[in-house]
């Protein structure tokens, strides 16, 4: 495993920005997709946030809005997870956790209907008009969405930091493995440490639109 207590490529600079995945009331309350210990990580996703809040971006996975809606696959997905969809949850469902909510604006929000932000959103876009090149990455699921962000971002050729305690999962063996692979296959370009190792290392001066 990475060293969770040094950042290898040296502090975070002004050029930073804080992409939080889909921490969000449908994964922390009690729906099919509750993710147990999203609450546990809460509080360290607050402190990034609450550090930095005009240079953070949250997104939200919206479901389909009844079963059945989706292409291809997504088709049967929504047919499988009926529940989650809006018209069984509810619109205030799939907005942000109150404790992170609070923090829009000065912080932004991007929605999205597949596990990847950097598909059919303007992400890229706004990173590139403030001049992002280091994207600290929190948020659940570690396995699925927050995958789908860091390999994205790999591609793009952003500086990727995970922190490992702002994370979660509803499978801690996964959980784990995604990390694994972060340090084992991608170690030239995604660092994964401690909330505190980022909030010390992150440059005071903030990334502005």
């Amino acid at each position: 495993m990475s060293d969770k207590h040094k950042l290898r490529y040296g502090p975070l600079s002004e050029r930073s920005l804080h992409l939080c995945v889909d921490m969000q009331r449908m994964f922390a309350e009690d729906t099919d997709w509750k993710t147990p210990w999203m609450a546990r990580v809460l509080p360290k996703v607050v402190q990034i946030t609450e550090a930095h809040p005009d240079s953070t971006i949250f997104t939200r996975f919206i479901p389909a809005t009844r079963p059945g809606e989706g292409e291809g696959t997504w088709k049967r997905y929504y047919e499988r997870w009926s529940s989650m969809t809006i018209e069984q949850l509810g619109q205030d469902m799939i907005d942000l956790m109150p404790d992170l909510r609070r923090f829009v604006p000065p912080a932004e929000v991007i929605d999205k209907h597949v596990y990847s932000p950097w598909v059919e959103t303007d992400l890229q876009e706004r990173l590139k008009r403030r001049g992002v090149d280091t994207l600290v990455i929190t948020g659940g699921e570690t396995d699925v969405c927050v995958l789908a962000t860091v390999l994205g971002a790999v591609d793009r050729g952003y500086r990727v930091i995970v922190g490992h305690d702002a994370l979660c999962s509803s499978s801690d063996e996964t959980h784990d493995a995604s990390l694994e692979v972060y340090h084992s296959r991608y170690g030239m370009q995604v660092e994964a440490v401690t909330t505190d190792v980022i909030l010390q290392h992150w440059a005071a001066a903030k990334v502005t639109a």
